[in-house]
C-alpha cells in the first residue's frame, strides 16, 4: 500500500511500514514545512493514505470536505508510543484495502474505522 507520513508521524512507523514492503513517503523527507492543505493534495495527487498525529486533518476532511484517499489518525499517549509500528502494522495486515477511502483513528487497543461525507 502508498502511504503518506505527515511531519508530526511517529517515525517509527513509518520505519515498520517500510520494511513490511509498503511505499511510505515522509513529508519531513520530501516537502518539510508543507501546510496541512498541501500535504492532503499530495496524497490526493499521489493516491497515498495520510498517516498523522495532527487532529487539524479531521477537520479538513469532515468540516471543509477536503477530499483524500485516507486517513489513519495516530493518538498514542507518551506511556503507548513504543506500541504504534507494531499496531499500524497489525492494522493494514487486518485492513489492508478496507482503509482506503476511510477516516481511522488508532489508539492503544481501540480503532475507529469511518467513512467521511462525500
Amino acid at each position: 500500500m502508498r502511504f503518506l507520513a505527515d511531519e508530526c508521524c511517529d517515525f517509527s512507523a513509518v520505519k515498520a511500514l517500510r520494511t513490511a514492503g509498503h511505499d511510505v513517503l515522509s513529508v519531513t523527507e520530501r516537502n518539510q514545512r508543507a501546510g496541512d492543505s498541501e500535504v492532503i493534495k499530495i496524497a490526493a495527487r499521489e493516491k497515498r493514505i495520510l498517516l498523522t498525529e495532527d487532529k487539524d486533518f479531521g477537520q479538513l476532511v469532515y468540516a471543509y470536505g477536503q477530499t483524500i484517499p485516507g486517513v489513519i489518525f495516530l493518538r498514542f499517549p507518551s506511556c503507548a508510543r513504543k506500541s504504534i509500528a507494531e499496531d499500524i502494522l497489525k492494522l493494514i495486515n487486518q485492513q489492508g484495502e478496507n482503509l482506503i477511502g476511510c477516516f481511522t483513528t488508532v489508539q492503544p487497543g481501540h480503532i475507529r474505522i469511518a467513512h467521511p461525507p462525500q
